[in-house]
């Protein structure tokens, strides 16, 4: 089978399955964008109807995005720079007049005014239109904008906002009568505007906390933004009043390393408190854990990883939250239910799905979506329809957890393999440590099925900076990480031959992508006595190019790391022909600016 032809065809599978899904707050409509099939790329914009379990094409694409009202009754989206309202009740669609250009279009919470930034005059600003037309609600001249290198703007995330997982710059008030938005220069201010043209600005002390890591206007209150130190040790949970912009620490978040928001946080809940994620690491705890006004919410054995929202608790008045997380098998991520209000049995976590997976939820009201099925109270409405192709492999890979350190790893055979045969290794290093590889996931393993049908037993290990295990795992590594990653894989690899006495140690390969790309040239280059061959697309040359916030994350402050950056550099290696470089130049070593699949393959098959 010809992996690379049809993961280019068919978009990696996904073709013709639905994403982008939207649960409205009253719970009778479910939004969400696909395409006819696995051969058609464009994406359309549909409806489930919940009581009637209809679904409906509302808008045909290409639609690469749209954003909803609080009810999803109205839909907003754009298609080459056009903007488009669509009525989610009845089912039609009408272009709205603008007077500029239209990006990341969104309706206000009661569906009558759609706010969008517009780049037409270079610097993007903020507009809105409806009843009283199209006006600009903030943007700089184009003086300013040329003054500030072409870096500001109104209603953007900049890319230090996106390597922190923040990519939108602006949020409507519940109420839409206000905008909180983003204005990005030398550093990133936020402002409270009415849509009356009044404005005021938020204030903290944005020298000490530059970073605004996330933001949240959605559940009652004010604004709930969360910023951090430039060193991310230390961030602030901050209350902002939406009338004078003035804002109360909520909560203090502190880590030695670095600290690490929960996605989905903070959050007011229904009866006023706050929702924090934080991590729990004393009396032998080692969690990653939600708090409601210090608090504790969950479990310490559910490493949270994103909460979802709320859902109503039968014969409560207080709702439970919808949390995506791990018990036990970082491998898995299940859905549970957490309980919020506090009874005498402590924190309580009920794990909603049962099959071992990488499962995702979305809530809107009390309909709860698991992967595709829809669920209303224990009711199941309906399945959202899958039109995807069937996946071309089934992947069987044998799970494991080795060494002392109990590292997840995994080893992919050939289709059909019989044992008694030593094959070649390839260790697959993804995109780094940030991501994990061994997953409860068969769309995960179409591609190392693929390698390890021409000929590899394919492994991959999810060593110490992944997450998923526990935040000490995932933190160990900092200021350390090219020595940590690499005696992880070296250890976990000679760990797995004795359990796969198949694997020729003695003939391994490597290959990565960024992150992922630069460990596994650093795994050729620096240990060249266990990884003989590899191949690094987009690696990391230099940390210092890097944006600072990804780079401090891991290596600390560059003004005061001098060797550590050094340490963790590609610059001036021994010269060698055991290692290509795509997409990166470094002297002494081959390089290419493309390079297919196959001609991955053709370099890293052993040598005779």
């Amino acid at each position: 089978m010809d992996f690379p032809r049809l993961a280019e065809r068919t978009g990696h599978f996904r073709h013709g399955s639905p994403h982008a899904v939207t649960v409205g707050a009253d719970g009778r409509r479910v939004v969400f964008l696909r395409s006819t099939g696995p051969e058609d790329p464009i994406a359309s914009l549909w409806v489930l109807n919940v009581a009637t379990a209809a679904e409906s094409l509302v808008a045909p694409g290409p639609l690469p995005s749209y954003a909803t009202d609080r009810d999803a009754r109205v839909a907003a989206f754009a298609r080459e720079g056009r903007l488009f309202r669509a009525d989610l009740t009845r089912g039609t669609v009408t272009e709205v007049p603008t007077d500029e250009p239209v990006e990341d279009p969104r309706p206000d919470p009661l569906g009558v005014t759609i706010a969008y930034v517009s780049r037409a005059g270079g610097s993007p600003s903020l507009r809105v239109v409806g009843p009283e037309g199209d006006r600009l609600l903030a943007g700089e001249s184009g003086n300013a904008w040329r003054e500030h290198g072409g870096t500001i703007g109104w209603g953007v995330a900049d890319e230090t906002a996106r390597r922190f997982g923040r990519d939108r710059g602006w949020w409507w008030a519940p109420d839409g009568s206000q905008i909180l938005a983003a204005r990005t220069a030398a550093s990133t201010s936020l402002h409270l505007l009415d849509l009356d043209f009044g404005w005021v600005d938020v204030h903290w002390d944005r020298e000490t906390y530059p970073h605004v890591v996330n933001v949240r206007w959605a559940d009652g209150g004010g604004p709930l933004i969360t910023v951090l130190r430039r060193a991310q040790q230390h961030g602030l949970v901050l209350a902002v009043d939406s009338r004078t912009g003035e804002t109360q620490v909520h909560a203090e978040l502190a880590d030695a390393r670095w600290v690490e928001p929960v996605a989905g946080t903070p959050r007011h809940l229904p009866d006023g408190r706050v929702l924090v994620g934080g991590e729990l690491a004393h009396d032998g705890f080692d969690a990653r854990c939600l708090f409601a006004d210090g608090s504790l919410l969950t479990p310490p054995a559910l490493y949270v990883r994103r909460v979802v929202g709320t859902i109503p608790r039968p014969g409560s008045p207080a709702p439970d939250l919808v949390v995506e997380g791990t018990e036990g098998d970082p491998a898995t991520q299940a859905v549970f239910r957490v309980r919020t209000s506090l009874g005498g049995g402590g924190a309580e976590a009920r794990k909603v799905t049962e099959e071992p997976g990488w499962h995702h939820a979305v809530t809107g009201g009390d309909v709860l979506i698991v992967d595709d099925v829809v669920w209303r109270g224990e009711a199941r409405v309906a399945a959202l329809g899958n039109l995807a192709a069937p996946l071309p492999y089934q992947p069987a890979p044998v799970l494991e957890r080795v060494t002392d350190r109990h590292l997840p790893a995994a080893v992919l055979y050939p289709t059909g393999f019989v044992g008694g045969t030593k094959l070649p290794v390839l260790v697959t290093m993804g995109e780094g440590p940030g991501r994990q590889q061994v997953v409860h996931d068969p769309a995960a393993w179409q591609e190392r099925q693929w390698w390890a049908d021409a000929g590899f037993a394919v492994v991959s290990i999810d060593g110490r900076g992944t997450p998923g295990v526990a935040p000490s795992y995932e933190k160990v590594v900092h200021r350390r990480l090219v020595d940590v990653a690499l005696s992880d894989q070296a250890d976990a690899l000679k760990a797995l031959l004795g359990k796969h006495p198949d694997l020729d140690l003695g003939t391994v390969a490597v290959r990565g992508n960024g992150l992922g790309g630069w460990l596994a040239a650093m795994a050729v280059l620096r240990r060249p006595e266990v990884f003989h061959r590899g191949v690094a697309r987009d690696p990391i040359v230099d940390w210092h190019d890097e944006p600072v916030p990804f780079a401090e994350r891991y290596l600390g402050d560059h003004r005061d790391s001098a060797d550590v950056y050094a340490h963790h550099s590609l610059h001036d290696p021994d010269p060698t022909d055991t290692l290509l470089l795509i997409g990166a130049e470094v002297p002494g070593l081959p390089s290419r600016p493309t390079a297919t699949l196959v001609e991955e393959l053709a370099f890293l098959q052993p040598k005779s």
